[in-house]
């Protein structure tokens, strides 16, 4: 049992000293505004939700049969893990199997046990292993993660540099995650400062703008939940309106309230974000014939 102590604390231990960055400075996430003539014609945005965000991928998958070909890809949270992967080459059925593979313990960090906040390296380490260590810039479909400011909850925008790190600051929810430091700034999830980043694809100047919401429907919220999970719902919900008006088409698949991590949810969600978008078609095709 000594044995099994002792390194149990190390492994503790050396996931402690794990930095939050191990990139070059050259690999540094940053912003570069991209040139007037290489604006995007389509941009799609997907937001932030946890495992809702395995509904992104029902959208894909309508989007591809459709021959809908995005110019831009710009994601918050867990939107931004899916933006990436597709964004790599990655096609929606890839995407699909996936997530039926997927093991939650991937993510698993030894230093939970002790009461500690995970430091999303593990993420970081997802995304990199299955975008080939491509960075932002040299990714198939030009990528952007959006994370909020630390200090002030202001939206900053990624779209050079190493994609996990990128992803890893996007997805990094307060209370879950530790805040990640990228050149000196600290950074959180991208949901506290716009959990579908439209006004962001329009200041990237994406013409016509495809959005994804997969948090739940606030009329969906069942009695009894604790008061902070309302009041997140809600604040998410207001600035959600206060960008939709900027959107060609949003898509809002209701895939309940409650989120899960088994296989049975994950093909739920992905099948309701089918059928969602499957009625949303006429409008979209419509958007992009103007």
């Amino acid at each position: 049992m000594n044995r099994i102590a002792a390194l149990l604390a190390v492994a503790l231990l050396l996931a402690g000293c794990l930095g939050d960055s191990d990139v070059d400075r050259a690999r540094m996430p940053r912003f570069e505004a991209p040139a007037p003539a290489s604006a995007p014609r389509v941009a799609l945005v997907l937001g932030s939700g946890g495992p809702r965000g395995f509904a992104h991928i029902g959208v894909l998958k309508v989007l591809e049969e459709a021959g809908v070909h995005p110019d831009l890809i710009i994601g918050s949270s867990v939107g931004s893990m899916v933006g990436a992967l597709y964004a790599s080459g990655l096609d929606a059925k890839s995407l699909e199997r996936m997530a039926y593979d997927i093991n939650v313990l991937e993510f698993f960090e030894f230093r939970l046990l002790s009461g500690n906040l995970a430091t999303g390296r593990a993420v970081q380490d997802y995304v990199n292993n299955h975008v080939h260590g491509e960075t932002m810039e040299k990714l198939k479909i030009p990528f952007a993660a959006a994370a909020a400011r630390a200090r002030d909850r202001q939206l900053v925008v990624f779209n050079r540099g190493d994609t996990g790190l990128a992803v890893r600051a996007a997805s990094a929810s307060p209370g879950q995650f530790e805040p990640v430091t990228i050149d000196g700034e600290k950074y959180v999830d991208g949901d506290e400062a716009s959990p579908v980043p439209i006004h962001a694809a329009r200041l990237l100047g994406a013409k016509v703008v495809i959005a994804v919401d997969v948090s739940a429907y606030e009329q969906d919220t069942p009695p009894g939940v604790p008061a902070e999970w309302v009041e997140k719902d809600a604040r998410r919900a207001k600035q959600v309106r206060a960008e939709a008006p900027e959107a060609d088409i949003l898509i809002h698949p209701n895939i309940g309230y409650f989120a899960g991590h088994n296989e049975e949810y994950r093909r739920r969600v992905i099948a309701a974000a089918e059928r969602q978008t499957r009625a949303k078609l006429p409008e979209i095709l419509a958007a992009l014939a103007k």
